[in-house]
């Protein structure tokens, strides 16, 4: 009776360490917990290690020796997928390349609201030379003050937002930052009204009026908390639609991380045709929420995102400003036209 249930009890551990390794492959990775689960890869690496010296220690015992053996070679191979996982999709870089003059850098950062200062904003955004910034939970008033902070230090950009009601919830506002080289924008009115958009926080949609730039979608989806599963799926669905088109950029937090997003690409794309910057480049495995957290534990859910005709020169994850307020760390990427 005792082998009947270590053997039932193997079963049970392998077809779980499966479920957390490859989830997609079971359709799980959307589903409560899992999804919360595998956000956080170094962290179930981490936890497979810990089973593994527990199940070392377990051969000792002898009447459970095979049970242990088998938990041995359970967590010792997801420990090494998940950790490869995490590896392959980049461990972080730590500096961005050289501009040229058809470079486009974008700078996402979920600001946590006033917890981040427009002044920290603004000199992080002019260090890194952007010319774009996607701000999920910022309200207006603070994209103007960054605005007008960085155009002290010599650095132009346009604001524009997207507000859901009329409270002051900084999460009911996505504030985008554009500077005026790349052409005059605005911001659908389908975006604006929520007649299409994320569910519960808002995301903005600005569209070149001069057609020439890139349509820049500054996204923001609902949290994946058990009574907003269903939101979170619509919120993401969306994000990808925005990258139907031939030319988009697509920025923001997407409370997802790739393994949610089996399934929402197009031609070879993560979200519909957009491809994930920081996988390409490096940063793919680093963790941008939250900031307590070592950034090879967290779990990488801020994304930069571009169509094929945008090659990624480069990505770099800010570590550096843990303190500043935010529980999620700035993700800056460089662009470069795919031509």
């Amino acid at each position: 009776m005792l082998r009947v249930f270590g053997i039932v009890c193997a079963l049970a551990c392998a077809a779980a360490a499966a479920v957390l390794t490859w989830p997609a492959l079971f359709h799980l990775e959307r589903t409560l917990p899992v999804a919360q689960i595998v956000s956080f890869r170094g962290l179930v690496a981490v936890g497979f290690a810990a089973l593994f010296v527990v199940a070392l220690l377990l051969l000792l015992i002898r009447r459970i020796r095979r049970f242990a053996a088998a938990l041995v070679v359970i967590a010792l191979v997801a420990g090494a997928a998940n950790a490869a996982i995490v590896f392959t999709r980049g461990l972080g870089t730590e500096a961005l390349p050289a501009r040229t003059a058809s470079s486009i850098r974008v700078m996402e950062w979920n600001t946590a609201g006033q917890a981040t200062s427009a002044q920290t904003i603004a000199q992080t955004a002019v260090a890194m030379d952007a010319d774009v910034v996607t701000l999920p939970e910022t309200t207006i008033a603070t994209g103007e003050r960054v605005a007008l902070a960085m155009r002290t230090m010599g650095h132009r950009m346009w604001a524009y937002h997207t507000q859901y009601g009329e409270h002051g919830w900084d999460a009911s506002s996505t504030t985008i930052l554009i500077s005026p080289r790349l052409g005059d924008y605005s911001v659908i009115a389908s975006s604006v009204s929520g007649t299409s958009n994320t569910s519960t926080v808002p995301s903005a949609v600005a569209m070149p009026t001069d057609g020439k730039g890139p349509i820049i979608v500054a996204a923001h989806a609902v949290a994946p908390r058990k009574a907003a599963m269903a939101d979170w799926g619509h919120d993401l669905q969306w994000i990808a639609d925005q990258c139907s088109s031939a030319n988009v950029i697509l920025s923001g937090d997407f409370n997802a991380t790739l393994d949610h997003m089996s399934g929402y690409g197009v031609d070879g794309g993560t979200m519909g045709r957009c491809r994930d910057a920081a996988t390409q480049s490096g940063n793919g495995g680093v963790g941008t929420w939250p900031t307590k957290l070592p950034a090879l534990a967290g779990a990488p859910i801020d994304h930069v995102m571009a169509t094929p005709n945008w090659r990624v020169a480069g990505s770099l994850v800010l570590r550096s400003l843990d303190g500043s307020g935010s529980d999620h760390r700035p993700l800056v990427v460089q662009l470069e036209p795919a031509g």
